[in-house]
């Protein structure tokens, strides 16, 4: 059995096309059905549902694709660790971090690559529970993520910041001269949020209900950037974390108000395996966290 065609195996899971998860291996699509053809045949199972294009995964398929990924994140775990033994870390720093989360990577890479001149970064935008999967998975070296709500296991953490909510709409529509805005008015408003399988979208979900309310938003979304462009539109209103207000605050057509009752703030942070023992682009990024907490550059 041939890690690359581990590698084809995951990579097919992970963009479900076959063209795409050829793209993403850097081969031409024969290869790849080549050795995803192989792989069947190494294990005498039958792991891609297909018929000229990808189906799915057979149950085979998705009982062995943890197992998969686990193996190729040890492979990288172990070529990193031989690396470590070089003057300097070598390699790509993978990080994943919830959308709430992405104004804190500019200062934590700038922390990271100080350190590590040899290392690059690269950056995910992904869900709680889908860093928390990648993290098992050796996928991501580490994640920021929620500390306190719904939190990862078996994982060493170092908060980075703490979350507060901000109203935001656009000047011009009844909120000019304003100082705060309340709960249960915004909750009567044409709201569009995050939906309910991304962590922020829940936490505010149970603000609202533990102030004995409920909010139907007339639209979703799955980015801060989509939110925004619907609010510009004059037609509908929304809730950002805070630390989206310093990224776009030279928008003149942006107004951002706090609320009058600011729930406890949310605490978040890196997050990194708790294991042993820990492989270095994990202790790099641990590092690096440590190093923002202490002179409280991230807020």
């Amino acid at each position: 059995m041939q890690l690359q065609h581990l590698r084809y195996f995951t990579a097919l899971a992970r963009e479900r096309h076959f063209a795409r998860a050829a793209s993403a291996c850097g081969v031409s699509q024969p290869t790849l059905s080549a050795g995803l053809s192989a792989l069947e045949h190494d294990l005498g199972k039958r792991l891609i549902e297909r018929d000229r294009r990808f189906i799915g995964l057979t149950e085979e398929g998705a009982a062995i694709l943890p197992w998969a990924e686990q193996v190729l994140g040890a492979v990288r775990g172990l070529t990193h660790a031989s690396a470590a033994l070089s003057v300097e870390l070598q390699g790509e720093f993978r990080l994943a971090a919830i959308p709430a989360a992405l104004p804190l990577v500019g200062a934590f890479g700038e922390a990271l690559l100080a350190q590590n001149r040899g290392l690059a970064m690269s950056v995910h935008s992904q869900t709680s529970r889908e860093i928390e999967r990648g993290l098992a998975a050796n996928t991501f070296d580490a994640g920021i993520t929620y500390l306190d709500h719904e939190p990862a296991g078996n994982v060493l953490s170092v908060p980075l910041h703490e979350e507060q909510y901000l109203f935001v709409a656009r000047r011009g529509t009844g909120f000019d001269g304003r100082t705060c805005v309340d709960w249960a008015e915004v909750a009567e408003m044409r709201l569009c949020l995050l939906h309910q399988g991304m962590q922020f979208r829940r936490i505010l979900d149970r603000q609202f209900a533990d102030c004995g309310l409920s909010v139907m938003p007339p639209a979703i979304a799955d980015s801060y950037v989509s939110l925004l462009s619907l609010v510009r539109s004059g037609e509908f209103v929304t809730i950002f974390p805070a630390a989206y207000a310093d990224l776009v605050s030279g928008l003149d057509w942006c107004l951002f108000l706090p609320f009058d009752a600011e729930p406890a703030p949310r605490r978040i942070g890196l997050v990194v395996v708790d294991r042993d023992p820990m492989g270095p682009m994990a202790r790099a990024g641990l590092l690096a966290a440590q190093a923002l907490q202490r002179v409280g550059k991230v807020g």
